[in-house]
């Protein structure tokens, strides 16, 4: 892979600008190939999110992605990033998409020229990725690819209490190159200066939409009984099975506005946004990691085992307790925690793990173990989510029969749910989310999708009670 850096205090002047990509566009001229260069800018600190909606449109794709936490000081750090458009692109299907989409990312890496503050962090070209759960479409889900990667035209990110903007171009020997650096001076100004908050709906509709299981909730019981009859002849050990709910509203739904709302009651989840630009768009608030690589350092969690949270503070502290010995759910989490430590062996990694602790959300709470691994160069993260998904957290084991029994049991497609999204960048750092607790949205229709994990000893009745909990923190949301 190459990456050709150059120095990074540029892009005072149109005239810097200039200078740079006149000189590509020669070179596009000589080779009789286009040329991709990435520009990299600081600027003071703004909210991506904001960025998104202010000049996101519907005819481009756009991604969003943010994993916020309070550090020591109650300051609420992390990092968050909003991309849209795109300037290199590729949609996969198969059983090979993780290595195709690899080959895709560093192919065009190969041919990108960086400029600008390359090594703040997110700046510099990265690629953002949303996978679907299973590596073939059905008929019916025909819309959503196994796998799409996208190099954006740009993308705006928060780290550290100041933000970067990255322009991502693909100078042809034809292009129009005064009006392209008109396009890039006046986008950077127009991010620079944006100050405003989100605009929020001025109507809530949420008490005029209309809500109706895709299956309704007996099917769902029903399908927890075969489960655990399968589990009974030992054909498995665990399968997650989930449910979806379809929301019609009046008027169209409001993705920025839901990813707001989310950010106010999951402030510790993941947040994304993957929107393919044909009108729908996939958001969630996810509290489970796949995989995040730094510097050659990975983290990944078992997350797997639930309770709700009490109405007051000794309700809480006995349901922790009844979930830190629960034999039902540490079996089911053990067997993910297990699983995990097994893929990342059989790539030649080390995983070590920190005790079990527990991950408590506003309305839920789970078991988590983290675990962390040395990683050398040449694994490629997309590596580590192919080995990793799907884990037990959200398929199940033996996790090839239980694939084919989620189909089975499951009356829709499960799309991009409890599937990987996140992005990798141009030095092979990157980080992913499971898009569990998560809804896709088309215009004035959503469908919601939440899942329990169904062991020996789980209960009809009671796994239904989860899924419909984890649903009721989307259906608060969404607007």
């Amino acid at each position: 892979m190459t990456v050709t850096p150059h120095r990074n205090s540029l892009f005072q002047s149109r005239k810097e600008l200039h200078h740079v990509l006149s000189r590509h566009q020669q070179i596009a001229r000589e080779k009789k190939q286009a040329q991709i260069v990435s520009l990299s800018q600081v600027i003071d600190a703004v909210d991506p999110l904001v960025i998104l909606q202010r000049f996101a449109t519907s005819g481009q794709p756009a991604f969003y992605f943010e994993k916020r936490e309070r550090d020591q000081n109650d300051v609420n750090e992390g990092v968050v990033v909003a991309a849209i458009g795109a300037v290199a692109h590729q949609t996969v299907d198969g059983a090979n998409r993780f290595t195709t989409a690899k080959h895709f990312i560093q192919s065009t890496l190969a041919e990108i020229a960086t400029y600008g503050s390359f090594d703040l962090p997110l700046a510099g070209p990265h690629f953002f990725c949303s996978f679907a759960f299973f590596d073939d479409a059905s008929p019916q889900d025909s819309r959503v690819p196994a796998a799409t990667i996208v190099l954006p035209k740009w993308h705006v990110s928060y780290c550290n209490q100041r933000s970067v903007i990255v322009a991502n171009l693909c100078i042809h020997a034809a292009t129009k190159l005064e009006q392209c650096i008109d396009e890039v001076w006046q986008t950077w100004q127009s991010i620079r200066s944006i100050r405003h908050a989100l605009l929020l709906p001025a109507i809530d509709h949420r008490l005029l939409r209309q809500t109706r299981d895709v299956a309704g909730t007996q099917h769902f019981k029903q399908a927890v009984q075969s489960a655990l009859s399968l589990i009974q002849q030992n054909i498995l050990s665990k399968i997650v099975l989930a449910h979806a709910v379809d929301v019609v509203s009046p008027l169209p739904f409001d993705a920025i506005a839901s990813l707001h709302n989310l950010r106010q009651l999951y402030p510790g989840c993941y947040l994304f946004l993957s929107s393919n630009g044909n009108g729908q768009q996939f958001i969630g608030a996810s509290p489970e990691r796949l995989v995040s690589l730094h510097d050659g350092q990975l983290e990944t969690d078992a997350l797997a085992g639930s309770a709700p949270r009490g109405k007051t503070v000794n309700d809480d502290v006995k349901l922790a307790n009844r979930l830190l010995h629960s034999v039902k759910e540490l079996h089911e989490h053990r067997v993910v925690d297990q699983f995990i430590q097994q893929q990342l062996a059989q790539l030649g990694l080390k995983p070590q793990r920190l005790p079990l602790r527990l991950l408590q959300l506003s309305n839920i709470q789970h078991l988590q173990t983290p675990i962390h691994a040395t990683v050398a160069a040449h694994t490629h993260l997309l590596d580590v989510v192919a080995a990793l998904h799907p884990t037990p957290a959200v398929a199940g084991m033996p996790r090839p029969i239980a694939c084919d029994y989620i189909r089975r049991y499951e009356p829709f497609e499960r799309s991009l749910y409890a599937a990987p999204i996140g992005w990798v960048d141009h030095h092979g750092n990157g980080e992913f989310a499971v898009g569990i607790r998560s809804a896709l949205l088309n215009g004035c229709h959503a469908r919601l999708f939440a899942g329990a994990g169904i062991v020996e000893g789980s209960d009809p009745d009671r796994e239904l009670a989860e899924v419909q909990l984890k649903l009721q923190a989307l259906l608060q949301a969404l607007v």
